[in-house]
């Protein structure tokens, strides 16, 4: 407890500091999920205190951040989608998939999963923070230019009859379920249909209108309608807000320049009288635990995003250590990344049952608080509690802010997330990929793939995609590698002596003929096989004993381990007879599971270096050529 206060000054200023930045992102994240500005700030308010409360980050500010609140989006627009739009039926099913992935969250930072995160391949990492950059950029343009399609009648009109077939398929599939849908008698269908209200079917219409230009591809086709029929106040307040952003920063980066356009616009449209669009209102008071999550809990509903919040789960973990490794270099201290992952998990949890969307570390809030002086959990603490005070006390002032102020500072976001540094890099990266036409960087390709799939297809299949293509060009090189470095080698030959290793210099060559050596340098595993394999093949008919050296084979695999009992078992029907050079532990072990040793190897020929192995042969191996 000592400690906790021990900076407390720091703490204050650091943590107020990061929690004005944190609230026009907020507002903004929130109104790019589909839930609202007040779901951004509820989870910004309960993930900062929660995650600071328990995390592994002492520095570390959390809240919404782009590539969750991109992941979100998806989850909401799918769920809305299977709800007819209707955001109080789809709620209950959202906030549970937000809940159940900070609950994963918790149980990989109890599993002990923080630590192996880093390993995720930075063109992966590259690649879908470029996609994020780039799908905020475009889903933006529409608020930016001041359309919003629900609100265009004559666009919205030409979805009436489809919204029709939609309504009347689900009246269908209803008394499916109930059993009254018979082929004698449609009765019961007719009589509901004609019970369809005008306004469901408006509704329903609106629902596809808005599913229609959702996301990048939605966007890009709706933007010539868009582009003619543009609300120049809202362009006007979209690009001065961008104007502010980057120009203030000109000025002094002490107060933040997001807070400044906010204000500054904002104040300028609220107080001239403009005729803008404000973003939705937020509610007053504390916030509510939405009990729907409970009570309107059904597995069907939450089932098809099962893998999803998976995804999300994962996404936070490394959007947040990612974060704690900028953390650690500015301050010089090492973070806990699996206490790390159990307070994220908490913060997101606590966020969801509130109606937060979910966030992690945030790195550009993170560096502001420690600039300013945050040294200890309390900052991240008093950076929600100052975000709960602005919710309490200026709730319905924040409900003037205008639509397209948001929309401006989400521009300058995307523009920031993207991966300039990896962008920058691809000239450079190595060509290792031949196809005779021409030659390109496997890493730019991983990375392309990624980019171009997040942006119009999926961001979660893409990464897992980029993952699955990295860990295949990542074993073929670590195969390629370990072929090149694993010879089989004729002493007799003198040009082969700069190959030798250095206790092979002094090998009898009297027995040159009938003793080959096998190097093996790597890991054993099913990447290289195939040319290990072909050993057998490459041993003359003048053999009678081939030395494994297994001195650099720290791990072994089981398409690796059969892959050996397989070349053993050539070799010995040729009756040669292979001597082996100081197993490491892990591939000792397996050799002994399945019964290489002592059925093919029998323990009287391995030996624990060379010089015992040259011994052996000078008393075993006869001299025949």
């Amino acid at each position: 407890m000592k400690n906790f206060f021990s900076n407390i000054r720091g703490d204050a200023f650091g943590g107020i500091t990061a929690g004005i930045v944190a609230l026009p992102l907020a507002l903004a994240f929130g109104v790019s999920s589909g839930l609202g500005p007040s779901a951004g700030l509820y989870g910004a308010i309960f993930i900062s205190f929660f995650a600071a409360l328990f995390g592994g980050t002492p520095t570390q500010i959390s809240g919404p951040t782009a590539p969750m609140t991109a992941v979100s989006l998806l989850i909401i627009a799918g769920i809305l989608g299977a709800n007819e739009g209707n955001i109080e039926k789809a709620l209950p099913a959202i906030l549970t998939v937000f809940l159940l992935a900070g609950l994963i969250q918790i149980i990989l930072g109890f599993a002990g999963v923080g630590k192996y995160i880093r390993y995720i391949p930075y063109p992966v990492v590259s690649g879908f923070m470029t996609a994020i950059g780039v799908m905020i950029l475009i889903t933006q343009i529409l608020p930016s230019l001041g359309y919003y399609p629900k609100e265009d009648t004559s666009y919205v009109n030409a979805f009436k009859p489809q919204a029709e077939e939609v309504i009347l398929e689900k009246i269908l599939q209803e008394e499916a379920g109930e059993g009254l849908l018979v082929l004698e008698d449609f009765k019961e269908t007719i009589e509901r249909s004609g019970n369809i209200t005008e306004e469901e079917i408006q509704i329903e219409a609106q629902t596809l209108a808005k599913s229609a230009t959702s996301g990048v591809v939605g966007t890009l086709k709706t933007l010539p309608r868009a582009l003619k029929n543009i609300s120049y106040m809202e362009l006007i307040l979209t690009i001065m807000t961008i104007i502010i952003i980057y120009g203030f920063k000109r000025i002094t980066t002490a107060v933040p320049s997001t807070l400044v356009a906010l204000l500054v616009v904002s104040g300028v449209a609220y107080f001239a009288g403009l005729d803008y669009r404000p973003i939705e209102q937020i509610p007053s008071g504390f916030p509510k635990i939405n009990l729907g999550i409970f009570s309107n809990f059904s597995f069907g509903s939450v089932s098809p995003y099962i893998f999803t919040a998976i995804s999300l789960a994962f996404l936070g973990a490394i959007d947040s250590l990612l974060t704690s490794v900028v953390a650690d270099n500015m301050t010089k201290t090492k973070h806990n990344p699996n206490k790390e992952l159990v307070g994220q998990g908490i913060g997101n949890s606590i966020g969801a049952l509130f109606g937060g969307i979910p966030g992690a570390g945030a790195t550009i809030r993170t560096v502001v608080n420690i600039k300013s002086g945050g040294k200890t959990k309390l900052s991240g603490m008093i950076a929600g509690v100052l975000l709960l005070i602005i919710l309490l006390a200026l709730g319905p002032v924040a409900s003037q802010i205008p639509a397209a102020v948001l929309a401006g500072i989400l521009i300058t976001v995307g523009i920031g997330v993207m991966d300039y540094k990896g962008l920058k890099a691809i000239p450079s990266m190595p060509k290792d990929i031949n196809l005779k036409i021409f030659k390109f960087s496997s890493e730019v390709l991983v990375m392309l793939i990624v980019l171009i799939l997040s942006v119009v297809w999926d961001l979660v299949s893409a990464v897992g995609i980029g993952l699955v293509l990295s860990a295949l060009i990542f074993m073929k090189k670590m195969g390629d590698f370990t072929a090149d470095d694993s010879r089989v080698l004729k002493l007799k030959e003198a040009n082969q002596k700069d190959k030798l290793w250095k206790d092979e210099l002094m090998f009898p060559e009297n027995l040159a003929e009938e003793v080959f050596i096998k190097h093996l340098d790597g890991p054993l595993f099913f990447g290289y096989t195939s040319e290990f394999q072909l050993l057998a093949k490459q041993i003359p008919n003048t053999a009678s004993h081939v030395v494994l050296r297994m001195d650099k084979v720290p791990y072994i695999d089981q398409t690796g381990l059969y892959a050996l009992e397989e070349v053993l078992l050539d070799l010995e029907r040729r009756e040669v007879h292979v001597l082996i050079i100081a197993p490491q532990k892990q591939p000792l072990m397996m050799m002994k599971r399945i019964d290489i040793i002592p059925d093919l190897v029998s323990e009287d020929r391995i030996f624990d270096n060379f010089d015992a192995c040259i011994n052996y042969m000078k008393d075993n191996v006869p001299d025949k050529y």
